[in-house]
């Protein structure tokens, strides 16, 4: 990624000795003009984004993948450590994390245009900053200019997915509802050895838990553009990102 490194330092030089309008139309040492940068920087992250919201957003988007997958809130980890001890326990569990991933699945489309529109207004001084940062920097700049709203776009929707019927004739809310309600049944006769579980709020585990893996995917993609030629899948981003 040296290209890319290189043309940060001219265009962070040039910014040094010339003024706004002068430096804009710079071109520096790489044959890159500033618009070139922002051009692939903007691509790179289109790429990234609409990757992984599109893969995110299939069936077992999040359930199959071990670095996005959503588990149970951690007041529920004494049920999983003890999930032999409720009867049809485990096939419960595993269809409420499943539910619990399909609500995520079932959002994931949502962050589409939020992406977009933090993309679009990036500018020289945004690009400057991903260039002299790390390999994850564009996807930094997307977390800290989109986090918000996607809670907001994303809780409303998880919500509503997590009232639907998303596995047979389960939405993921009844189904952690049924599972909590089962091994309370057996901590309240178990005389003090397991204690019953107070559960909070669902849609704001899974909330969190999907924004968090949705920006772990776009990291992952956006370094794999970064390091791998064979995710450079246009022009703009083969100039940019070209190894020298």
């Amino acid at each position: 990624m040296k290209s890319l490194k290189n043309a940060g330092m001219a265009v962070l030089l040039s910014l040094t000795l010339f003024s706004c309008e002068e430096v804009d139309g710079i071109w520096t040492e790489t044959g890159l003009t500033n618009d070139e940068i922002i051009n692939g920087l903007k691509t790179a992250l289109e790429v990234s984004t609409d990757t992984s919201v599109t893969i995110l957003s299939e069936a077992n988007g999040y359930y199959n993948d071990a670095l996005v997958k959503i588990l149970l809130p951690s007041e529920a980890s004494v049920l999983v450590n003890n999930i032999t001890k409720i009867p049809g326990g485990q096939l419960l569990l595993d269809n409420t994390i499943q539910a619990i991933n399909r609500s995520a699945e079932d959002a994931a489309p949502q962050a589409a245009d939020i992406f977009k529109t933090a993309i679009t207004g990036m500018t020289i001084n945004d690009g400057l900053a991903i260039l002299s940062g790390s390999d994850s920097a564009a996807s930094h700049y997307l977390r800290q200019n989109t986090s918000q709203n996607l809670y907001n776009a994303f809780k409303p929707n998880i919500q509503a997915s997590l009232s639907k019927k998303l596995i047979g004739n389960l939405s993921a809310e009844s189904a952690y509802a049924d599972l909590i309600d089962k091994y309370n049944v057996v901590a309240k006769a178990s005389f003090g050895v397991l204690k019953p579980i107070t559960t909070n709020s669902l849609s704001e585990h899974t909330t969190n838990k999907a924004l968090n893996g949705l920006f772990e995917k776009v990291k992952l993609e956006e370094g794999k553009i970064r390091n791998d030629v064979s995710h450079r899948v246009n022009d703009i981003l083969k100039k940019v990102f070209e190894e020298k």
